[in-house]
């Protein structure tokens, strides 16, 4: 059993954050992982990526070939196209509805947005709404990993012990209210995946799922 992972999104939105959350998790859990440097430029607003594979079996590359994606997950949504070539034909993206404007000439947000649900397996995630609506409006990467977790090979309470490191330094609060986060971005995953599982367009299980917030 393999899990390759594309990770996405720019400086400053909690990519190695999740990077951090998987690697641990999937450690825990036995598996093998390999995970190539990031790139880009990590400063508040330069583009992020991270190819992060994990496996029950050796891994040979740290980098995931093209057309082998299982998953592209994007903190912000413009940055999936970059990345489409490495999924696979079965692969799903879940990406953030909000965009990080950092250059003048930002496509139209609602064009971005329909590209994506035009693929067969694609999950937007309104991940400002439930970081704010937990009182952590600075989570939407918790938000983002946990509409995720769905489609992998995780549950919830594998998580806990590396919130707890992350952020205790700032207090029970926010070691709870990232875990409240998480645990509302996964019941929306899990919402959205029971749909496309069932042979529901991505658009519609948006429309279904994302009013519920």
């Amino acid at each position: 059993m393999k899990y390759d992972i594309i990770l996405a999104g720019v400086g400053g939105q909690g990519i190695l954050t999740i990077a951090y959350m998987l690697d641990n998790a999937a450690l825990a859990r036995g598996y093998r992982i390999r995970q190539a440097e990031v790139h880009g430029m990590a400063q508040r607003g330069g583009a992020v990526y991270s190819h992060l594979r994990f496996s029950d079996r050796e891994i040979v590359s740290d980098l995931i070939p093209r057309g082998q994606a299982d998953m592209i997950l994007s903190v912000e949504p413009l940055e999936v196209q970059r990345y489409l070539p490495l999924l696979h034909r079965d692969g799903v993206v879940v990406s953030s509805v909000h965009p990080f404007k950092n250059i003048p000439d930002y496509p139209d947000e609602k064009a971005i947005l329909d590209a994506l649900l035009e693929l067969p397996r694609a999950l937007l995630v309104d991940a400002k709404a439930i970081a704010t609506a937990n009182k952590m409006p600075r989570a939407e990467n918790m938000a983002m990993l946990g509409a995720a977790l769905p489609f992998l090979p995780f549950e919830l309470a594998d998580f806990d012990p590396f919130i707890k490191a992350q952020f205790e330094r700032k207090g029970e609060h926010a070691v709870l209210a990232n875990q409240a986060v998480l645990a509302q971005g996964f019941r929306m995953g899990m919402a959205v995946k029971e749909r496309l599982d069932a042979g529901m367009p991505a658009d519609a299980a948006y429309r279904e799922t994302h009013t519920s917030l």
